[in-house]
């Protein structure tokens, strides 16, 4: 026996299972009726209710102006958690870091002009790995900015872990993204690629280092760059410019001669099937045997490398 209610309904005694007939107090068939009429309304409100706020979360995560969307199942984020746990030996700390980086993520999309490039997983873990892994200091060089969202967001993630950071940023800024050999279609946010763009959204990680990041307008294999960008030892190198196997066989090179001991290597897609190069690039870059850096593991499609 129970009594259930829904707004302007009869209130009716239940004498069977959940699945089984109405049974009004009475021989009055009228009751029932009116109490599954009433059940459907309510029900009808809770799914048009459902709907309305899918739709707002939707206008919020979708993929509409950025090309991906940011509304990753349970699994993905559980499987991102154990990979990020898996390579910095902090496996207690690692879903709290990844929630965290999935919020600066959508708060950063939000206000920001123009989009962080990746997957939300390939975003979120390697924003979530980096501080985990304890940088030996705070100089962060990103080679290949975009429009300077994942910095922004990178240098929050290094504050918060205790690290002062200090950005450096080499990228051409040459109006759109740039891979060679490739044909790259418009990009979905109709942004330009500029210094001006970099700066406001470097702005939005409220840090003296955001706003005074230094930016080398170049190629990373560009001679002056390098000699520009060579004059300390970076704790942390995100390595995301030319994907091709050369162009990251060089710039693996490069980093060898500037990354501090400890510091931290990601190179971003790895793995990805759609940039073989880089894979190939930094297996064969390890196979030598003379190189400094020690691959701790894969999060997403970013390999992580720690110098000695």
């Amino acid at each position: 026996m129970f009594t259930r209610t829904f707004p302007g309904m009869p209130i009716l005694r239940k004498q069977s299972d959940e699945s089984g007939p109405c049974v009004p107090p009475s021989p009055a068939r009228p009751a029932c009726e009116t109490w599954r009429a009433a059940r459907s309304r309510h029900l009808r409100r809770e799914v048009a209710e459902m709907r309305r706020q899918q739709y707002a979360v939707g206008l919020l995560l979708d993929g509409t102006g950025r090309g991906a969307h940011r509304i990753p199942p349970a699994a993905e984020i559980d499987r991102l958690v154990r990979e990020v746990g898996d390579v910095s030996d902090r496996g207690e700390h690692a879903r709290r870091s990844v929630v965290v980086a999935f919020r600066t993520v959508v708060a950063l999309e939000a206000l920001g002009v123009g989009r962080l490039a990746g997957s939300t997983s390939n975003i979120c873990g390697k924003l979530a790995t980096v501080p985990l892994l304890s940088p030996p200091n705070g100089n962060i060089l990103e080679i290949g900015t975009l429009y300077g969202l994942f910095a922004s967001a990178l240098v929050r993630m290094v504050h918060r872990a205790g690290i002062e950071p200090d950005l450096t940023i080499v990228d051409p800024l040459a109006g759109s993204q740039l891979q060679p050999g490739t044909s790259q279609p418009a990009d979905p946010t109709g942004t330009p690629v500029r210094e001006d763009v970099v700066r406001a959204n470097l702005a939005l990680g409220g840090s003296r280092s955001a706003l005074q990041a230094r930016i080398q307008q170049g190629f990373s294999s560009d001679p002056e760059i390098r000699e520009a960008v060579s004059d300390r030892e970076y704790g942390v190198i995100v390595v995301d410019g030319d994907h091709s196997m050369e162009g990251v066989a060089a710039d693996l090179e490069w980093v060898e001669k500037i990354i501090a001991p400890g510091g931290i290597v990601v190179l971003d897609d790895y793995g990805d099937k759609a940039w073989p190069g880089v894979q190939e690039a930094l297996d064969k870059h390890l196979a030598g045997g003379t190189s400094r850096l020690r691959m701790l593991g894969r999060v997403s499609t970013s390999a992580f490398l720690r110098a000695d």
